[in-house]
């Protein structure tokens, strides 16, 4: 959520907060600790009014905070990034969309200042984030220098799975096909190579892939799903392109191919609060073991959103907009 690193206050937080870390295991700023007489009356926050262009329609206002009650959890958000699926909830071509006027974003790390009478679970120090924020012996995904793209590389590589990661061609190439295979992706190919009759030859010595992660759509998906083994699945969790996914009938009759679709915001609501929480400490265990690390990052303070919403839509721009508060 793009709401300045003043405070914010959050309803019901069971339900929309999970923690991440006590304040015992936090290695930033040491929360304060404010009455809720102490509390500013107002922070700094982009929001947009209407859809569209989100250099243009985002501006960044002042809200007034609401009074805490006994329930609520008063919050510092500390960072949040930009992600696709941000930019495409402001141009208004997302599947779910908030009421209008909203405030930009759906993720970010925040520590928790306060905590009204009735809250358990949580206190100040503790660092959150949003909580409604056998594959085979090979995994074949487009978009692999993404976000998402680099962190399968690594989990993969933990579970002892071989990568093939697909990239749009560019100048610089080289340079980062050697920073992917640093993060332990075996083969690194252009979208131009995928379509290549040589393909074949990858797979003399390594198994076809029985699962794709497909995040772009359009011709890419179609080469994803040829490259497939009999019985394999296809995973979409995104449509970069903007393309719908095509395939051929062959591939679906006799490779028994699967489609399907993923959003993590339907996920969470399909699956426990448990689960989620094992599925973020099974994330943070492989942090700490240095088998995760994050994607490269340009941090930006929250006044320069502009800049940062710009980069974020620009083609080949491979690190990560983080908005500082």
């Amino acid at each position: 959520m793009w709401v300045c690193g003043t405070l914010w206050w959050v309803r019901t937080p069971g339900r929309l907060w999970r923690r991440l870390l006590p304040a015992s295991g936090c290695h930033g700023p040491a929360a304060s600790y404010y009455s809720a007489s102490a509390a500013p009356a107002r922070v700094p926050a982009l929001v947009y009014g209407h859809h569209g262009d989100p250099a243009k329609v985002v501006e960044l206002k002042n809200l007034e905070l609401a009074a805490v009650g006994g329930s609520d959890v008063l919050v510092k958000m500390l960072a949040a990034p930009i992600n696709p699926s941000d930019i495409n909830m402001i141009q208004g071509n997302y599947g779910l969309l908030p009421e209008l006027p909203a405030v930009g974003g759906n993720e970010g790390v925040a520590q928790v200042v306060a905590v009204g009478s009735s809250v358990t679970g949580l206190k100040p120090g503790d660092w959150v984030i949003p909580a409604n924020a056998g594959l085979g012996d090979s995994v074949i995904q487009n978009a692999s220098n993404s976000g998402v793209g680099q962190a399968v590389i690594q989990i993969a590589a933990a579970l002892d799975l071989r990568t093939i990661n697909v990239v749009r061609d560019r100048p610089d190439i080289q340079k980062l096909t050697d920073r992917l295979k640093s993060l332990g992706a075996e083969h690194v190919i252009t979208e131009e190579e995928l379509r290549r009759p040589e393909m074949k030859n990858l797979f003399k010595d390594m198994p076809q892939p029985r699962l794709a992660l497909n995040c772009v759509g359009g011709k890419s998906s179609t080469e994803l799903l040829r490259q497939l083994a009999r019985g394999g699945t296809m995973v979409t969790y995104g449509g970069m392109a903007k393309q719908p996914v095509i395939a051929s009938v062959s591939l679906l009759i006799f490779k028994d191919l699967k489609l399907r679709g993923f959003w993590l915001s339907q996920w969470k609501k399909d699956h426990s609060p448990d689960q989620f929480k094992e599925l973020i400490l099974t994330l943070c265990d492989l942090i700490r073991q240095g088998q995760l690390t994050a994607p490269a990052c340009s941090q930006v303070p929250l006044q320069d959103y502009q800049r940062a919403l710009e980069a974020s839509m620009k083609p080949f721009v491979s690190s990560k907009q983080i908005l500082t508060m």
